[in-house]
C-alpha cells in the first residue's frame, strides 16, 4: 500500500496522487540543492563540501525511497520507534542513517546497532554506552557533540566552554568516531543574528582542533537559518521542511 509522501507514515494514498507527490518531493529535493551550491559559492566554499542531510522523520519508507532513487543518500530520524522499521524496509538501498533526535538511556542499543551518525550526544555516559553496544563487526559510529548556544528550557547539549574535556573523553572511547559539533540555535529574525550563533559554533569546533582533537564536521542550519550556516563554515545542513513540506507536530518519544 502506497503511503502519503507528505504529513504521514500511514495514511493511504492513490497511485495517481502518489506520483504527482512524488514528483514535487524530487523538485523540492533539487531545489534545496540548488540552494545550498548558491549559497556556498557565494561564500567562497566548494559546493561538496556542504553535505545535505534529508530530515526523514514522520515520512514512510515510500517516500525516502523516492528521495534516494534521486540521489538522495542520507537521512536523518529523530524517533527510534518509526526509524527502525523504515530502516529495516530500506536495506537494499546505500542509504546512510543519522539519529538526530534526544537520546534516552534505554534507547541506546538500537541507536547504536542500526545508525551509521549520531548527532546528538552531550553526556559522557551515553557516548559510553554507544561505544559499549556498537557491534564489534560494524565500522566506528561517527558521533557529534551537541552544544548550546543560548539557554533555553527542555533543549539538550553542552556549553561552548565546556565541550573540550567531554569531546577529549569521547575521543578516546572505542568503537566510536568523534566527527565534530552539531547545534540547534533558537530562531533568530536576520541573517546576522543567526550567522553571530552559528560562528560561535564554529569558534568551538576550532578549539577542538587547536588541542589536537581530529575533528571535521559542523552539523548545523536548518530549511530557515541554511545560508548563515553555509556561511559560518557548516558541512552538514539538517533540511526536513523544504524538502517534504510542512509536518504534523509529534510527541517526542517517552
Amino acid at each position: 500500500m502506497l503511503t502519503n509522501p507528505q504529513n504521514s507514515p500511514t495514511m493511504p494514498m492513490t497511485r495517481s496522487a502518489f506520483v504527482e507527490s512524488s514528483h514535487l518531493l524530487v523538485d523540492r529535493l533539487a531545489a534545496t540543492r540548488t540552494r545550498i551550491a548558491a549559497a556556498a559559492l557565494r561564500y567562497r566554499r566548494d559546493p561538496s563540501s556542504v553535505a545535505l542531510l534529508a530530515v526523514s522523520k514522520q515520512q514512510s519508507a515510500d517516500v525516502v525511497r523516492v528521495a534516494a532513487q534521486s540521489g538522495q543518500r542520507q537521512f536523518g530520524e529523530n524517533y527510534l520507534q518509526e526509524a527502525l522499521p523504515k530502516i529495516a524496509s530500506l536495506r537494499e538501498l546505500e542509504v546512510i542513517w543519522h539519529f538526530i533526535g534526544q537520546i534516552q538511556s534505554n534507547k541506546t542499543r538500537q541507536i547504536a546497532e542500526h545508525f551509521d551518525w549520531v548527532h546528538t550526544v552531550d553526556r559522557l555516559k551515553i557516548a559510553e554506552r554507544l561505544s559499549e553496544q556498537r557491534p564489534a563487526g560494524m565500522t566506528a559510529l561517527n558521533l557529534c557533540i551537541q552544544i548550546k548556544l543560548a539557554e533555553e528550557q527542555g533543549k539538550g547539549g553542552v556549553k561552548c566552554s565546556d565541550v573540550l574535556p567531554l569531546a577529549r573523553q569521547i575521543a578516546a572511547l572505542p568503537r566510536l568516531r568523534l566527527r565534530g559539533l552539531m547545534c540547534i540555535p533558537p530562531p533568530r529574525e536576520t541573517f546576522d543574528e543567526q550567522l553571530q550563533l552559528f560562528r560561535a559554533a564554529t569558534q568551538a569546533l576550532r578549539s577542538l582542533t587547536a588541542a589536537g582533537l581530529e575533528v571535521d564536521t559542523l552539523s548545523m542550519g536548518m530549511s530557515a537559518d541554511l545560508e548563515a550556516a553555509i556561511a559560518a563554515g557548516a558541512t552538514i545542513v539538517r533540511v526536513g521542511t523544504a524538502i517534504f513540506g510542512e509536518r504534523q507536530k509529534v510527541t517526542d518519544e517517552v
